[in-house]
């Protein structure tokens, strides 16, 4: 009888190991707080001036570029505009998220690594053939 993905590993081990990692990455992920770092654009300073580009400045070109697209959809730049502007609305509201953990303390910590990480480990290991394995 085969046992966990269709090697001689343990089926206990499997269960024991996936239910470890969701629990510990359950509580890990729970324990991020994911807030909005302002306007989501891009800026820089040169010559003792701040400029930036915000998400609505984008968002021109990315008009002109769909307006190129539908009036003849074979324009490769109107198609680079369009992408390109998408593009860079992604990257910027991805780059405004800012991610922080709630206070733990080191012993709840530890045990979310070890339930999250340690689970992985014994999960993985359910998925090798215990005959060719090496302790």
């Amino acid at each position: 009888m085969n046992g966990a993905g269709g090697t001689s590993g343990g089926i206990g081990q499997f269960f024991i190991g996936f239910i470890m990692m969701c629990g510990g990455f359950y509580m890990l992920l729970n324990n991020i707080i994911i807030s909005s770092g302002g306007y989501g654009g891009y800026g820089f300073s040169r010559w003792g001036y701040n400029f930036s580009v915000t998400s609505g400045m984008i968002m021109i070109p990315f008009m002109f570029g769909v307006g190129m697209i539908f009036y003849n959809y074979k324009n490769i730049f109107g198609w680079m505009i369009a992408v390109g502007s998408i593009t860079a609305l992604i990257f910027g509201v991805i780059s405004s998220i800012q991610f922080r953990f709630k206070p733990l303390g080191a012993f709840d910590l530890i045990v979310i690594l070890v339930l999250a990480v340690g689970g992985l480990g014994l999960f993985l290991k359910s998925l090798r053939d215990i005959d060719n394995f090496d302790d």
